[in-house]
């Protein structure tokens, strides 16, 4: 079977095929034969942009984490109201992970069973660190039910946005687009988590 070669190829366009056939075989699955064949190149040409399989997946983790921990750093993230900041973080997670839902597949994904997977699962922790810290100041604030333990809230909150990889695809007819998605994350969501005035 002789293999196809593509004309031009990129790291950028190398790490999509890489995210592509990790979420499809999973990491452990997946051989540096498998990338050279769905890349359409030799392993060699390969190994001239990384040193290996798990690179990959540490940039395409990174890719993911980078944008999940960006929307920390944005002003409607920092500024105002805990409740509102911490609506702004769901709804742009939401968006986030739809926007770059193979990577953040591949996020959710990781087991542990590398150093990059546990590097990537501590970033996580890390993550959602922050996000309880916010649920607990709105709380605090009188925004947020306090008969909800915030750590539970945080859990439950993300396993909803993160159960979004499991039945959302892009342009199918009729689908609802990625906002419609994240409002109808935050309004679910916040609909049982703030107090009732």
């Amino acid at each position: 079977m002789t293999m196809a070669k593509r004309d031009t190829y990129t790291p950028e366009s190398l790490l999509a095929v890489a995210v592509e056939v990790f979420n499809e075989r999973g990491y452990d699955g997946t051989s540096m034969e498998h990338l050279s064949r769905a890349a359409g190149i030799s392993k060699s040409s390969i190994y001239h942009h990384v040193k290996g399989k798990e690179e990959l997946l540490r940039l395409a983790i990174s890719r993911a984490l980078d944008g999940l921990f960006g929307i920390l750093q944005e002003p409607a993230s920092l500024d105002g109201r805990a409740i509102e900041r911490l609506e702004h973080v769901a709804r742009r997670t939401a968006e986030v992970l739809m926007e770059e839902l193979p990577y953040v597949t591949l996020l959710l994904r990781v087991r542990g069973n590398t150093d990059t997977e546990r590097w990537a699962m501590e970033r996580r922790r890390e993550f959602d660190h922050q996000v309880a810290e916010l649920l607990k100041r709105a709380a605090a604030d009188g925004d947020l039910r306090s008969d909800v333990d915030a750590r539970l809230a945080t859990r439950l909150l993300f396993g909803m946005i993160n159960s979004i990889v499991e039945w959302y695809r892009p342009g199918r007819g009729g689908a609802a687009t990625s906002q419609e998605v994240a409002e109808a994350v935050v309004r679910t969501a916040f609909a049982g988590l703030r107090t009732q005035r």
